[in-house]
């Protein structure tokens, strides 16, 4: 294959599943030879991804305004310039200013366009643009479903299945307790300490991530005498400000502010799962991939989830145990008392899926851009 170009397009990389596959894209091309752009608003993973030998252009292309469309000029300009092969576009705002700026790009110069649908979106013209690339990847059985479901007109054979990664040996098997990482954490955020189960919910600052079900689940399991503590990095962001104490009231009220942990991303999130003794997952919405299951069970930490979306498609595939209907708090408090005091066997071995995940994107590019224009 060519040494290709390809840019990626998406709002910002600061944290979160589709920052990490872009970065994890943009290592195997740069691994491979080729040479990868991601422009975005920018964020605390920039560094991380020059790290890797890939590129960045900071252009706000996904801030929710009419005036984002005045990048569509700079964005045309970068792939011609760069000789673009392929733009992959991994969000809505971005996706529809990059098919603009593609519009206008004489065709015998234009880059071949490829799209990612990253969630569940609700049906819509806006969302539809995720499923307009000459190929759509869909990151879970469940994603492909949903396309065809909501947007008959997308053509089957554009459709490519190719499941988010994790690599196993960077969430490797840790000991159960693994006291040293407990310790760790405790000293970090002091309302971790003590012997109990620790419950794990990793998640950005929103309310579909659940939170509010985790603090009522942390309320009964301390009504049943166990002195069960959560924590919930990624929930203290900026601009959640108003969101945060919301929860602390909640907590307050619950009479578990003290076992209770809200706080910014953590920058080691293997270390997390392994001080943890269960992983939650109990987004409101359901989720296209869910990539905490895996990360978990790789680990060997169980993880209890809503059983719907691609969360409930992993869980049915790894640890069935951790499935419940979704909403029902009181099937979620039975199952979590089971999982802490009888906990599952862990699967033996978690695939290497982001190497196959790699490969599979780099696959798409290389068969889109043999293949002749129509």
């Amino acid at each position: 294959m060519p040494r290709l170009t390809v840019v990626q397009l998406l709002p910002a990389l600061e944290s979160g599943g589709v920052e990490r596959s872009t970065l994890e894209i943009a290592q195997a091309l740069v691994s491979a030879g080729h040479r990868a752009i991601v422009v975005s608003r920018g964020g605390r993973l920039v560094p991380k991804l020059l790290a890797l030998g890939a590129e960045h252009v900071a252009l706000d292309i996904g801030h929710k305004s009419p005036l984002t469309f005045r990048h569509v000029v700079a964005l045309r300009r970068l792939f011609v310039r760069e000789c673009v092969d392929v733009v992959h576009a991994r969000s809505r705002l971005p996706a529809w200013v990059g098919e603009f700026a593609l519009s206008s790009v004489p065709q015998a110069q234009r880059p071949r366009w490829v799209t990612t649908v990253h969630g569940l979106n609700s049906p819509s013209r806006y969302s539809a643009v995720m499923t307009r690339g000459e190929r759509v990847i869909c990151v879970s059985r469940t994603v492909r479903d949903y396309v065809l479901a909501h947007y008959s007109d997308t053509p089957p054979q554009r459709l490519r299945v190719i499941p988010r990664g994790i690599d196993p040996m960077a969430f490797p098997r840790a000991p159960h307790p693994d006291r040293e990482a407990r310790a760790a954490i405790a000293a970090l955020h002091p309302a971790l300490a003590g012997d109990g189960p620790l419950l794990l919910l990793p998640g950005r600052g929103t309310r579909l991530k659940g939170h509010a079900d985790a603090l009522v689940l942390l309320a009964r399991l301390r009504a049943d005498g166990l002195d069960a503590r959560l924590w919930l990095p990624g929930a203290r962001e900026a601009g959640r400000e108003a969101y945060i104490a919301e929860l602390e009231r909640e907590a307050a009220t619950f009479g578990i502010a003290g076992s209770v942990a809200f706080t910014a991303p953590t920058d080691d999130i293997a270390r997390a799962y392994a001080a943890s003794d269960l992983v939650l997952q109990l987004s409101r919405k359901p989720e296209a991939f869910g990539r905490t299951v895996v990360e978990a069970l790789s680990v060997g930490r169980p993880v209890l989830g809503w059983n719907h979306g691609g969360v409930g498609e992993l869980l049915a595939q790894w640890q069935p145990s951790g499935t419940v209907a979704p909403f029902d708090i009181d099937a979620l408090h039975r199952t979590c008392y089971e999982l802490l005091t009888h906990p599952p066997t862990p699967p033996d071995r978690i695939p290497d899926s982001l190497r196959a995940m790699q490969e599979a994107t780099l696959d798409v590019y290389a068969e889109l851009v043999d293949e002749p224009r129509r």
